[in-house]
């Protein structure tokens, strides 16, 4: 039996999940007061290994009742039961954005709190959820389809119980991921977007692998986060850790950051069996 529960701020994508989940055939909630799932979770049998529920949770539960979450999804893991939280948030100034564009009602506005506030405010009410979370996943920069596919990627194609590890690339001039465990920052590395025959390309094309290739600031990078990795990941997962993520950033999130994180995910897909990577930058000029 598998228990999926979805949890975020309003307008960061939570029906969205609900919906991909529901359409791969999972059993689906959508606001459910968090007191009820312990009792929810006794109804089920555990054993059933075709069995999938995915629930929503969010601010529209009382202040108390999220408080009570960290206890409540204690509760809620029992024997047999394969549990695992997806929190989906965005930045605020996306959120605002999104409001605005649907003019939907914010469910913490009112006549004394505009959106802005709310949006802070939800923030604060789901924080015991925020730290429960398995996954993050930062949707200001996903459009509906780039959302989907990527919750099908990590959430429908993650089999059994091992991490499914994902390595990201980034650029910092874009902000740092809000979804990331880990960050890298290799901004120190030669960058080839100064050589101008190599600026068009990404660290995909073999114009910029072989400029970045055998370099030794690039090689004793690589070789230093490979072996963090190596020693680390393992204790995350004695953690009762499913989702980790990797974030690796350079300045435009093009170029070294994306040899990079290709590079690290052939070297671990040797060792775990659900290995992904994303460039969240590329396509942006």
């Amino acid at each position: 039996m598998r228990l999926v529960v979805i949890s975020g701020r309003s307008g960061a994508g939570k029906s969205t999940a609900l919906h991909v989940l529901e359409d791969a055939g999972f059993n689906c909630i959508d606001n459910l007061p968090a007191s009820l799932l312990p009792a929810l979770v006794k109804q089920l049998d555990p054993h059933s290994e075709n069995d999938c529920l995915a629930i929503s949770i969010d601010a529209r539960n009382t202040w108390a009742e999220l408080q009570r979450f960290p206890e409540l999804i204690k509760q809620a893991r029992i024997p047999g039961l394969r549990c695992e939280i997806l929190f989906l948030d965005a930045r605020t100034d996306i959120l605002i954005q999104r409001f605005s564009e649907t003019r939907r009602r914010h469910p913490l506005s009112d006549q004394t709190t505009d959106l802005q506030d709310a949006i802070t405010l939800e923030r604060t009410y789901l924080e015991p959820i925020v730290d429960a979370a398995d996954l993050s996943i930062d949707t200001s920069g996903l459009t509906l389809h780039q959302l989907r596919d990527l919750i099908k990627q990590r959430i429908l194609d993650q089999q059994g119980h091992t991490l499914a590890l994902q390595f990201q690339s980034f650029g910092f001039k874009h902000g740092i991921p809000v979804d990331a465990d880990l960050v890298f920052d290799v901004r120190c590395l030669p960058n080839p977007y100064w050589k101008p025959q190599l600026r068009r390309f990404s660290g995909q094309d073999q114009a910029v692998i072989e400029f970045l290739q055998g370099n030794q600031l690039v090689e004793e990078m690589f070789d230093d986060i490979e072996q963090y990795l190596q020693r680390w990941l393992p204790r995350f997962i004695d953690n009762n850790r499913s989702y980790f993520t990797v974030s690796i950033g350079c300045t435009g999130g093009q170029h070294r950051s994306v040899y990079l994180s290709e590079r690290l995910h052939k070297h671990f897909q040797q060792t775990f069996d659900n290995t992904q990577v994303r460039h969240r930058e590329m396509g942006k000029t």
